[in-house]
C-alpha cells in the first residue's frame, strides 16, 4: 500500500486558512471604514489612511504564510 503524502495538504491549509482569514478581516475593516466616513464625513482622510495601514498589515501576514507554503512546496525540510 502506497504511503499517504500530507504536504500538498499542508500547504493548501497554510494558504488557504490565512486567505480565508485575510479575506474577512479586510471585508470587515472595509465595512466599518464605510461606516465611520458615513458617520463623519471630516474625518475620511485620517479613518482612510489608518484603514490601508491596518490592511497593509492584514496582507502581510497572508503573503508571509503563502511564501512559507510555497517554500515547504518546492523544498520539503521533512523529507527523510
Amino acid at each position: 500500500m502506497p504511503a499517504f503524502d500530507v504536504l500538498p495538504l499542508a500547504v493548501a491549509l497554510l494558504i488557504g486558512i490565512p486567505a480565508f482569514g485575510s479575506c474577512l478581516g479586510i471585508g470587515l475593516a472595509s465595512m466599518k471604514l464605510l461606516e465611520g466616513m458615513a458617520r463623519q464625513p471630516e474625518l475620511a482622510p485620517a479613518l482612510q489612511t489608518k484603514f490601508f495601514l491596518a490592511v497593509g498589515v492584514t496582507d502581510g501576514a497572508f503573503i508571509i504564510a503563502t511564501g512559507v507554503g510555497l517554500w515547504f512546496a518546492t523544498a520539503n525540510p521533512f523529507a527523510h
